[in-house]
């Protein structure tokens, strides 16, 4: 830890040298002395940690200049020192904030080195707090089922380390199942505000009548059934962070009043009249496309850019390659610990068998399928019949034959789900599909989607 920033503000040379001099003897610190509170108000900067202020000085008297600091810095412990004829005004101080008061007297520097060393231990336990604070995020990254090794899983990872470093609202869109909450939790527990709560809210799981009640609160004998007050989403997820979910499903009329909330940053809740205000984060999300949304007039154009913020889009399992793999072996050995199963592996056929899988559910699919398969499994290889799939749906993903699309525009579909099957590699595609490497770069230029699927071997 970095060492203490002490300021000494004290007029009376002496007594400065005496304070400082006991301070820097029992501890790891740095101790600056300022005569005179414009110097210490000009310095303020420099954030020290503890201040130590005289109430009588030549140019402000304690109480104006310990208005001032609390002004700059709230967080700032200050502790006043004076006279025993200034106890009541130093009582008073106190009760607006201050640290705590030490008397002039021959007891002065032991007692203000005590409450140097209560500030010093909180400090050092408040680092503890958010060194394990930081740790719990990144476990939660480790643990959850967010993981891959796809080129498109690598940036979505890297956006969501660039939303965690800001409050910047994230709008999270993917098909059903991709893990979309995942995705705004891990945000949440790596960022700032992981210290306040993350509530989430699905907005297509309540009817439109009760959301403005669920996400404001109500007041008693708003509506029938409204038997005392409530407090809603937006005061829960107050310091912390607020997850819409589904968020397209959102009636029109209670869009403006989310608007109106976002922009103001205050609400009221229902049937009261008191102005609540709020800090949170806000994270969105759906499954559907927002733009098309409000092309057909579903959302509103002026939230939609409210809240667009940092777009994240999850690719569907079937887009993510070798994932499925890393995915699958990750959900076998989860079930086979928590249910006291030896460990399971997946057979060659069966790893061929979910590879050319479309996977309409996404990982929450996958999940569902390893742990029936580990259960029907009648060995520790899970074989390619231990996975029931629907056999109508496990012909190469994503190629739409029934849409009358241009010969070249079939060929990149070809060439885009061999790209995501063999994970990115150009040589395995060529090979595969019997063509030169030259080809299929040629293809690369040609259209950035593929290009962003290859790794360039």
């Amino acid at each position: 830890m970095e060492p203490l920033k002490i300021f000494v503000v004290e007029d009376e040379e002496i007594t400065a040298k005496v304070l400082a001099e006991a301070l820097l003897k029992e501890r790891n610190c740095e101790v600056e002395i300022f005569p005179n509170g414009s110097v210490l108000l000009e310095n303020l900067h420099k954030n020290p940690d503890v201040i130590s202020l005289d109430y009588y000085l030549p140019d402000y008297n304690g109480r104006e200049l310990f208005k001032r600091i609390k002004k700059f810095n709230p967080e700032i412990p200050v502790i006043i020192v004076s006279g025993q004829q200034d106890i009541s005004t130093a009582i008073d101080l106190l009760h607006k904030g201050a640290y705590d008061y030490v008397v002039k007297d021959r007891n002065m520097r032991t007692r203000l080195s005590n409450l140097i060393q209560k500030i010093e231990e909180k400090k050092k336990l408040e680092a503890k707090i958010t060194e394990l604070e930081e740790e719990l995020g990144r476990k939660y990254l480790e643990h959850n089922t967010l993981k891959g090794n796809s080129p498109v899983m690598q940036k979505v990872f890297e956006l969501i380390q660039k939303a965690a470093r800001s409050n910047i609202t994230v709008s999270i869109t993917g098909e059903t199942g991709t893990g979309k909450e995942l995705v705004a939790k891990a945000i949440h527990y790596n960022s700032l505000r992981r210290k306040g709560k993350f509530v989430a809210f699905n907005v297509a799981a309540i009817p439109k009548e009760l959301v403005e009640s669920e996400l404001f609160g109500h007041e008693k004998g708003s509506f029938t059934g409204a038997i005392g007050r409530r407090v809603g989403k937006f005061e829960e997820a107050d310091q912390g962070t607020l997850f819409l979910d589904e968020i397209a499903d959102m009636d029109l009329s209670m869009q403006v009043k989310l608007l109106r909330a976002i922009q103001e940053g205050e609400f009221t809740r229902v049937g009261g009249n008191e102005i609540i205000k709020f800090d949170a984060r806000l994270i969105v999300a759906t499954h559907k496309n927002l733009a098309q949304e409000v092309k057909v007039g579903n959302f509103r154009a002026d939230l939609y850019y409210r809240i667009m913020g940092l777009p994240i889009e999850l690719p569907p399992l079937r887009e993510r390659g070798n994932d499925i793999l890393l995915l699958a072996r990750y959900f076998l050995d989860d079930f086979c610990q928590k249910n006291g199963i030896a460990p399971k592996s997946l057979s060659p056929t069966a790893q061929e068998k979910l590879l050319n899988y479309s996977f309409p559910g996404n990982v929450r699919e996958l999940k569902a399928l390893m742990e029936l398969a580990c259960v029907l499994a009648s060995s520790q290889i899970i074989e390619a019949e231990d996975i029931n799939l629907d056999i109508q749906k496990t012909t190469q993903p994503g190629i739409d034959f029934i849409q009358e699309k241009s010969l070249d525009d079939y060929i990149d579909d070809i060439v885009k789900n061999y790209l995501i099957k063999y994970n990115g590699s150009v040589k395995e595609v060529a090979e595969r599909l019997q063509v030169g490497k030259t080809t299929i770069y040629r293809m690369l230029k040609r259209n950035p989607e593929l290009a962003a699927l290859a790794s360039r071997s």
